[in-house]
């Protein structure tokens, strides 16, 4: 079974900055897709950030120029390097990662790690 183990997550003063990792274990083949999710309290889960297997990467408006995904294959990790943190970024972040070899990917979650970002 594939799991996903995150960190990073904690309390920082706005303009501060954090980094979020995400850890895929197990019996691993094929990953593709990684990417970050964020859920504020009362509000819709959004999609944070992506990077494909070739290393290009795609941003929420919100965030560009502010937050950098990045991969680490031979570790089966990806991060999420969030800087110039507004309160706006408060939330619980989540990595997702699709895996697989055939057509039909399968998808791991991790649970979340919370964010906020608060004086």
């Amino acid at each position: 079974q594939v799991q996903l183990a995150e960190s990073g997550g904690g309390l920082v003063q706005p303009g501060g900055s954090l980094r979020l990792t995400c850890v895929a274990s197990g019996i691993v083949f094929g990953i593709r897709t990684m990417g970050w999710y964020r859920q504020a309290s009362g509000k819709e889960r959004e999609l944070v950030a992506v990077i494909l297997s070739g290393g290009s990467a795609r941003y929420v408006d919100s965030v560009k120029g502010r937050f950098t995904i990045s991969r680490d294959n031979a570790r089966n990790t990806v991060y999420l390097q969030m800087n110039s943190l507004k309160p706006g970024d408060t939330a619980v972040y989540c990595c997702n990662v699709a895996h697989g070899l055939g057509g039909s990917p399968m998808y791991a979650w991790a649970q979340g790690t919370l964010v906020t970002v608060s004086s």
